[in-house]
This record gives structure tokens, C-alpha cells and sequence, in this order.
């Protein structure tokens, strides 16, 4: 008798424990809103200056805290296709001795895109004007066994599609 008392309540709590289709409500969401996890956004037209060089774009709808997000830069194009380097960049160091660096920070509302340098405004065009971005937003439990140094080889891995995503609007901070 005292092994089917055991075996009730745990079938009871078992019972109890999973709700809907997917478990507990707030897995696939954030507090009701679109999950924004597996999302590419493309943040282009970006113009760093002497008096903005941080970048900030709002996500439409906020993360699930815990999650990754990745950002990775146009650096050019070869034979036709795009070249993507991951944030935060190698520093550059030039031979006048100044120096940049891309990197990025966010939280579950926005990404910050910033770049460092000793002197922006002697940073050449290249550098600075209609630099192009991409941020994906990861999963954290899946972001360890990720190769997140390729963003096509990374949006392979979360069966993204390459073409599809979203413009994001910013907001310059000086």
C-alpha cells in the first residue's frame, strides 16, 4: 500500500508540474511577447563620428534573459560574397600609432554597437561610414557547441535563413 501512495503522488506531481504543449508558459515568450530568439537583424547605414561613436538599436521585442546575442560586421566582399568578422574585432593598430576596434554590448531590449579608437575623426571612410552589421540572437543553451566565428556557418547550425531578416532603427548616443 505504501508503494502506490509513493507512486500516486508522484504521478500527481508529475501531472501537475507540465503545463501545455511546451511546459510552463514564458518558454516560448517573454512576459507575453514574441520570443526574439532565432532572429537575424541587419543594422545598416551605420555612420561613426568623432561625437557618436556608440550606436544603439532597439530589439522589437525584448529577449528571453539568459539568451546570446552575436554581432558581426561587413568587412568587404569577396568573388561576390560577403565577408562577416565576429565583434569585438582584433584591434587595428595603424602605423601613425592610432588604433580602432569594433565591439558590441546588449541587454534584453537593445544592442549597442561601439567603436573605439584613440581619434576617430582622423579614421578613414572605410572605417566609419556605411558600415554594416548583423545581430543573431542564440539561444544560451545551445550557443557552447556553436561554431559563432562564421555567422553564415552559425545561421546554418539554427537552421536560419540567410535572407531573411530584420532592419533595425537606431539611436546615436554622444
Amino acid at each position: 500500500m505504501k508503494n502506490f501512495t509513493i507512486l500516486g503522488i508522484f504521478l500527481a506531481v508529475f501531472a501537475i508540474s507540465c503545463e501545455g504543449p511546451m511546459g510552463p508558459p514564458g518558454i516560448n515568450g517573454f512576459d507575453g511577447q514574441d520570443a526574439e530568439i532565432g532572429k537575424t537583424y541587419e543594422i545598416a547605414n551605420v555612420n561613426f563620428t568623432a561625437g557618436a561613436n556608440t550606436i544603439i538599436y532597439d530589439f522589437p521585442n525584448n529577449l528571453i534573459d539568459g539568451d546570446a546575442v552575436l554581432v558581426y560586421r561587413l568587412d568587404g566582399i569577396d568573388n561576390g560574397l560577403d565577408v562577416w568578422e565576429p565583434l569585438p574585432t582584433a584591434t587595428i593598430f595603424f602605423d601613425d600609432g592610432g588604433f580602432l576596434q569594433y565591439r558590441f554590448d546588449y541587454t534584453l531590449e537593445n544592442v549597442a554597437i561601439i567603436l573605439d579608437s584613440d581619434n576617430i575623426s582622423l579614421l578613414g571612410n572605410e572605417f566609419t561610414t556605411n558600415q554594416v552589421f548583423r545581430a543573431i540572437v542564440v539561444p544560451s543553451d545551445l550557443i557552447s557547441g556553436l561554431d559563432t566565428n562564421n555567422m553564415f556557418n552559425l545561421m546554418d547550425q539554427l537552421s536560419l535563413n540567410k535572407n531573411n531578416f530584420e532592419t533595425l532603427d537606431l539611436k546615436i548616443v554622444e
